[in-house]
């Protein structure tokens, strides 16, 4: 096993039932960051565990900083928007004053990647139900993204989500995309769906952020990265250096 030295640490923060974040992040990060991950009790994909797993956001931040991360992210979309606009803001804070950490969310990076990218029009693919779908086309709207369509498969137990194949997600973004979108965007940190960007931005020719590679560019955004990583869409591939 060839030694390669860690130079920083990436603090995750991730649903307990999560089975795809870890995999994802692991591939994906360059090998001189190494992924240190904590866990928050969340099952079902429905707004009363919405509620419950951030109870445990400080407990679990503070674990991170026993290990001198050097940044957390909040990987779930869902649970980090569920009060509205301002809600992630909140969040981040408590994650900071319980860890000593720079922190952000997934709705966070989804706001702060549309943004960079000069994105006006997004049409959103979500694997949940719609029940779920109504706060985060809030949440985008109230950012001032306009929301041109939304598109959801309907999933409720988190670890069946966890079961699915790229495939599907390539599926839903394909039915997502209109016309006048300038970019997909699609939530839900708990199936394959970075494999698929590459092949979806080549198809439609425009942005599609997915939240695991969100995430993970905002992560490595905190910890002062300026890789280009390749595979993963335009936003990892050209975005990071900024």
């Amino acid at each position: 096993m060839t030694y390669v030295k860690k130079t920083h640490r990436f603090g995750l923060l991730t649903p307990s039932s999560n089975t795809t974040q870890e995999p994802e992040f692991t591939a994906a990060l360059p090998p001189t960051v190494s992924l240190h991950t904590g866990r928050v009790a969340y099952r079902n994909i429905d707004p009363e565990e919405q509620m419950r797993c951030v109870l445990e956001l400080e407990t679990e931040s503070r674990k991170l900083a026993d290990a001198e991360v050097d940044g957390i992210v909040f990987a779930a979309t869902a649970p980090t928007l569920a009060k509205g606009r301002g809600y992630d803001r909140e969040l981040i804070k408590r994650m900071e004053d319980a860890s000593g950490r720079p922190a952000t969310t997934a709705a966070t990076a989804f706001v702060d990647a549309l943004t960079l990218l000069g994105v006006e029009k997004i049409s959103i693919g979500a694997p949940w139900s719609k029940v779920m779908d109504a706060p985060m086309v809030d949440f985008m709207q109230a950012h001032g993204f306009k929301v041109v369509h939304s598109e959801v498969v309907g999933f409720v137990a988190a670890i069946e989500l966890g079961r699915v194949g790229p495939e599907t997600a390539y599926e839903l973004g394909r039915r997502a995309d209109r016309p006048d979108a300038d970019a997909i965007i699609m939530p839900g940190g708990n199936w394959s769906s970075m494999p698929v960007v590459d092949r979806l931005e080549q198809e439609l020719g425009k942005p599609v952020l997915v939240n695991n590679a969100v995430s993970l560019w905002a992560g490595l955004r905190l910890l002062k990265r300026s890789d280009s990583i390749p595979g993963y869409g335009r936003l990892l591939r050209d975005h990071l250096a900024a």
